[in-house]
């Protein structure tokens, strides 16, 4: 017996193993890019699969092709859509043909190789199961639509526990009052329930930008087939393809007002991976801010212990490092490097198409994976579970210089400036230096000098 079968395309016949679901046309893009080894993610093969029941059952609606093979078709996809070894039948790299029209035609082949052995019925990949379609206006709605699905199912419920367990760790340590910094250097005091609520609200203000882009997203080419007129495809069916797919999704999809758009470009993609970079941007600030105040324990700043994950190193006995926050830092890096490719994947649309499509739907997924994944790890095992090492802030707050601004609308910078240094140089605390060199007396001065108060501004 032989491991393979003959498939024929339009291009001729061709060797497929027997044990394939798919056809020649898949085949002939296995051999032509053995690239990366990467596929295109299971989320966008899913609301591939999704984008071909919508078009089945729109088809049917219309008449443009027969109940019983858009039944078939659908029985198809909802095998495919529980089958655990889904991406078996996906082998086509992600760095293929631009249009991405071997993984368009990846799923026509498997989904008619299924419909027909199951139904009995001759169901072609082409006629039937592309019908009215193009991977032109396909992959660019698979890319929007597991986009979309992604970020309203994964990401947005990721970020938004980010931000409720920070505002929660915030309530809990907001008694403790430590050293503010910029530059690094020594600022005036904040509670630590000011630094988590400023992470906090950056989390916000990304979830609040990525949600404006969620109706943008949402917009599809599906109905512009080869270059945006909408070429073999009913009038209706844009519209109507759109009402089946908003219901398989549970998702509110619409037809663009202009196919040529969405099919030339990738705008959107760009602008939502612009929004996913600024989002990593947070995390990194928010990383780092955990490192620099976990790092010691000695002989650094010590104002929180991260909680201890695992041993880090393989010849240091007893170290332990800020592995979370260093894994979301990486994270960090990663999506800023899709980002960039994505940008230029988005000038690569010539005329009618963009001919970078594939990258760009693996790239925003695999950026929206990153950030959703790595939210949830740096908030329930860095932020929930660090503890406050008060003794070492208190150390530092009350010796801490900085704090004679208070004393400025009282005493005059110059003279303010002049305490500050003596401070330093001696090692003293700045309420004892301003004992000395001021008519105040030590309550007037420990009241004004009050780190505590000091977090609350004004004069």
């Amino acid at each position: 017996m032989t491991n393979f079968r003959i498939e024929q395309d339009s291009m001729g016949q061709l060797k497929v193993p027997n044990t394939a679901l798919y056809g020649a046309q898949t085949q002939r893009a296995v051999n032509n890019f053995p690239i990366s080894g990467l596929t295109m993610p299971r989320s966008f093969i899913r609301a591939l699969l999704k984008i071909k029941a919508a078009a089945a059952k729109a088809n049917q609606e219309l008449g443009a092709i027969a109940p019983d093979i858009a039944d078939a078709i659908v029985a198809a996809i909802d095998k495919l859509l529980n089958d655990s070894q889904l991406m078996d039948h996906f082998p086509v790299d992600v760095y293929q043909t631009g249009s991405g029209t071997s993984t368009n035609m990846n799923a026509n082949e498997v989904i008619a190789h299924i419909a027909s052995n199951d139904s009995g019925l001759v169901i072609g990949p082409n006629d039937h199961v592309n019908y009215g379609q193009s991977s032109n206006d396909v992959i660019p709605s698979a890319i929007h639509v597991s986009a979309a699905i992604e970020l309203s199912a994964e990401l947005l419920p990721a970020l938004n526990h980010l931000a409720l367990t920070t505002d929660i760790k915030a309530d809990a340590i907001d008694h403790h009052v430590k050293t503010g910094r910029t530059h690094l250097m020594d600022a005036m005091p904040v509670r630590m329930s000011q630094s988590l609520a400023s992470w906090s609200s950056q989390i916000k203000q990304n979830i609040a930008n990525l949600q404006a882009l969620q109706p943008v997203i949402q917009t599809l080419a599906q109905g512009g087939t080869a270059v945006g007129t909408g070429i073999n495809a009913h009038p209706q069916f844009a519209a109507l393809f759109n009402q089946k797919l908003s219901e398989i999704t549970g998702l509110k999809f619409t037809m663009s007002d202009n196919f040529f758009a969405l099919i030339g470009s990738q705008d959107t993609a760009v602008a939502l991976s612009g929004q996913l970079k600024t989002t990593a941007v947070s995390l990194m600030k928010i990383a780092n801010d955990l490192r620099w105040m976990n790092s010691g324990p000695l002989s650094g700043l010590g104002e929180i212990a991260l909680e201890a994950l695992q041993p880090g190193s393989s010849i240091m006995p007893g170290k332990v490092n800020p592995v979370i926050p260093e894994a979301t830092a990486m994270v960090a890096a990663q999506v800023i490097g899709n980002d960039a490719a994505i940008t230029i994947g988005g000038q690569s649309g010539n005329f009618e198409l963009n001919v970078m499509l594939p990258m760009i739907g693996h790239n925003l997924l695999s950026s929206i994976n990153l950030v959703a994944n790595s939210s949830v790890l740096l908030a329930d095992k860095a932020i929930a579970t660090f503890t406050v090492q008060s003794d070492n802030i208190k150390q530092a707050l009350y010796k801490n210089p900085i704090l004679v601004t208070a004393l400025n609308p009282i005493i005059g910078y110059e003279l303010a400036a002049k305490i500050a240094k003596l401070a330093y140089s001696q090692q003293r605390a700045i309420v004892d230096v301003a004992l000395e060199h001021t008519d105040l007396s030590r309550e007037q001065l420990e009241q004004l000098l009050d780190p505590a108060k000091l977090t609350y501004g004004g004069v």
